[in-house]
């Protein structure tokens, strides 16, 4: 297991978590626990560490920073 810190951007306006998990697999399962979000995860890019991450297979190590981030739209 991995300890990693999750923060919410923009609209979703959370608190960070800090988690136990063993990759984003499991990331996702927990997240996907909490009605609130569910809307919104299947809109939301994944950043680790300020780089973009398209693959639940993206080794997580102590210490990472996940990132969720809706879309936006700007004018």
């Amino acid at each position: 297991m991995v300890r990693v810190k999750v923060e919410f951007l923009g609209p979703l306006q959370r608190e960070p978590l800090e988690l136990e998990v063993e990759n984003l697999k499991e990331l996702r399962r927990l997240l996907r626990r909490d009605d609130s979000l569910l809307d919104w995860l299947s809109e939301c890019a994944v950043v680790i560490n300020d780089e973009v991450v398209n693959s639940l297979d993206y080794p997580l190590v102590d210490g990472d920073i996940v990132m969720i981030l809706p879309p936006v739209c700007g004018g």
